[in-house]
């Protein structure tokens, strides 16, 4: 798995909450003409990609947007009030670097910070409730007042990407953030890879779709092929209290808060995972929505699924396994191509 976990290594890399993908998004279309398949670019920013085969089309849908912030205000002592992007709570991020970049094109580095936080100082700062608010990013620059910060060129709109402190353990573990969902995008591209290094016959058609909408809800709302029969949505699988996976699994939802998935694809899935012999999990999601239950959502006449590799602290500096990433992989391989 070294050569996915060098993927991995460089999506994380590349900053990309939602709206800002871009750059992500080019990198993808570019490994993916590297491997000598023909990616397209749809006008809101998605990449889909026809991997080969033939009849009963399935789309394997994972997403490059992540969670980050944008500049809400420059306030008047300097430093900058955020308003979240997607689902990122501020008590997760608190003290973590980010960087702010501006529509001139320069980056200014910052931490994110209570509004008072030296306890020397503050002395209810443990009692004070973490929010967007009561937080602000604290510039490394040599400013305070709202005219020195708008004279580097920082205004309200612009972006803000925390550090995702990747880094892989000896043991195997994978910690940093947004392994949601960049780990599936890494995974897919590694099963692109190996199509084509491998010689892979597939028994199906199969495209991969790399969204980057998913974290506000409409990742899959457009865009999907004409032909598609099925999608499966390669996310994160949960990890937690009252559930059965862990990190070293691939866990296949059966219902999550948009409901239950498709009960013949779902099988379909687990037959998969028994007969390959993975280690895998059910489970319901008692918080999630998916690319899968966007599609439906937008109208699209698919059946959905919903795999992923098991994640620990969701949306927050997450863990993961090279197991569950392996068993992923594999129950995707699983499902469209020919032993």
């Amino acid at each position: 798995m070294d050569k996915m976990l060098s993927e991995l290594k460089k999506l994380i890399s590349i900053d990309s909450p939602t709206g800002f993908t871009r750059t992500a998004a080019d990198y993808t279309v570019e490994r993916l003409r590297e491997l000598g398949y023909s990616p397209e670019k749809t006008n809101k920013g998605c990449v889909l990609c026809c991997l080969g085969g033939e009849g009963d089309p399935v789309v394997f849908a994972a997403h490059l947007d992540t969670l980050g912030a944008m500049v809400a205000e420059v306030k008047g002592n300097g430093r900058l009030r955020l308003t979240r992007i997607g689902g990122m709570n501020a008590n997760n991020a608190e003290c973590e670097n980010a960087k702010v970049f501006t529509r001139g094109g320069r980056v200014y580095e910052g931490c994110f910070q209570m509004n008072d936080p030296s306890v020397h100082v503050n002395g209810d700062y443990s009692d004070q409730k973490r929010n967007w608010d009561s937080m602000e990013l604290v510039l490394d620059e040599f400013v305070s007042s709202r005219d020195d910060t708008e004279k580097l060129g920082i205004a309200t709109g612009d972006y803000v990407c925390f550090d995702p402190r990747f880094r892989v353990t000896e043991t195997g573990f994978i910690k940093s953030r947004f392994l949601d969902d960049k780990l599936s995008v890494a995974i897919l591209l590694d099963f692109a890879r190996r199509i084509k290094e491998q010689g892979l016959k597939l028994r199906r058609k199969v495209y991969i779709y790399v969204t980057v909408f998913e974290e506000v809800g409409h990742g899959c709302s457009s865009g999907l092929p004409a032909d598609a029969k099925d999608i499966i949505s390669v996310d994160m699988g949960c990890v937690g209290q009252g559930l059965a996976c862990r990190e070293e699994q691939v866990s296949i939802c059966v219902k999550d808060s948009a409901g239950p998935y498709n009960y013949d694809l779902t099988g379909e899935l687990i037959d998969a995972a028994k007969r390959l012999k993975l280690d895998y999990a059910l489970d319901v999601y008692p918080h999630y929505g998916s690319d899968a239950d966007a599609a439906l959502e937008a109208g699209y006449d698919l059946r959905h699924g919903l795999i992923g590799a098991g994640v620990y602290a969701s949306h927050g500096y997450e863990r993961s396994h090279v197991k569950g990433a392996e068993n992923t992989l594999k129950l995707v391989m699983g499902m469209c191509v020919e032993y």
